[in-house]
């Protein structure tokens, strides 16, 4: 109930409205969100860089209502994608096909992001597409597939939510390709008939999809907080002769930032998806969906550091 609640305020733009200015919910938010500009981002993913972990930065952000919003996010990426190449940080970038224009006509989606893409070839780079809803997922893999992947092989890869019932499918369809996927869980309130609704299946799923990829896929990238599926993937690894440099974990900006340090003292690669921007409100409260515990430890924390100033 409490995370059906807190996905349906993440898509209130009335109550962001009001909260954007409330300091305690933009101190939250600055656990999660690593400020509103290239420039603190940037600074978040060197002190990443300093403890052994790369970074995948996140313009946050969905579905934009004009071409002139499209290009300018698109401008933005490019300007993110030169930082980087500048800085020399180990870094790429995850982005939204609707936040580049999908949802205003697939041709101008796809025309801004093959600039980007041509940025991230230009610079032996990488590009995430994010994915979003249930209602995305064919639109975003069939682009992938068809009209990204081809030309754009080594710098593209896309994400795949093991809360949907048809991702198995889908990561044999990408184990064919040979293409990079990142298997998560999903943070979207879906329908039944499309996504378990039981926790219990959504993990079974992602094992299953998490087994299949690092065995025949192409670098996955394992997404997740869950410890019990961390050290499962560490134990399949090793019981199956899989090198640590053919996969990567991966974990949300400000969460578990102690599991993320020992995983790197163990051997293994880590990285952080690092999100940026003003449109930090849906953002923080999908985190909160997912783990709503982290209320009460966020809450804990700014009061402890208040009182400790």
């Amino acid at each position: 109930m409490l995370r059906s609640s807190l996905l349906y305020l993440s898509r209130q733009q009335r109550i962001f409205d009001f909260v954007k200015n409330v300091g305690f919910a933009r101190k939250m938010a600055s656990r999660f969100v690593a400020g509103e500009t290239i420039a603190t981002a940037l600074a978040a993913v060197e002190q990443l860089n300093a403890k052994g972990i790369t970074a995948s930065l996140d313009l946050l952000g969905e579905s934009v209502s004009s071409e002139a919003e499209a290009r300018d996010t698109g401008r933005q990426y490019l300007e993110i994608l030169d930082r980087i190449e500048q800085k020399k940080l180990q870094a790429n970038v995850s982005v939204k096909l609707t936040a580049l224009g999908q949802d205003i006509s697939d041709e101008l989606g796809l025309e801004v992001v093959r600039q980007v893409l041509d940025r991230a070839k230009q610079y032996n780079s990488f590009a995430r597409l994010d994915m979003e809803s249930s209602a995305y997922t064919d639109r975003t893999l069939d682009t992938f597939e068809h009209k990204l992947y081809p030309d754009y092989p080594a710098n593209v890869g896309v994400v795949l939510q093991s809360s949907l019932r048809r991702t198995l499918d889908d990561v044999e369809r990408a184990n064919r390709l040979k293409c990079r996927v990142r298997i998560c869980k999903g943070a979207y309130l879906e329908p039944a008939t499309v996504a378990f609704p039981d926790k219990a299946d959504v993990d079974r799923n992602y094992v299953e999809a998490m087994h299949r990829l690092m065995e025949h896929g192409n670098y996955p990238g394992i997404a997740t907080h869950d410890e019990l599926i961390i050290n499962e993937a560490k134990r399949f690894a090793k019981e199956r002769g899989i090198a640590s440099d053919r996969f990567e974990f991966q974990m949300l900006y400000g969460v578990r930032r102690d599991l993320q340090e020992q995983i790197v003292k163990e051997g293994y690669r880590m990285r952080v998806y690092v999100p940026f921007g003003s449109q930090w409100y849906p953002y923080l409260m999908r985190r909160l969906a997912e783990r709503p515990a982290n209320i009460a430890f966020m809450a804990g924390n700014i009061v402890k550091e208040s009182f400790s100033r």
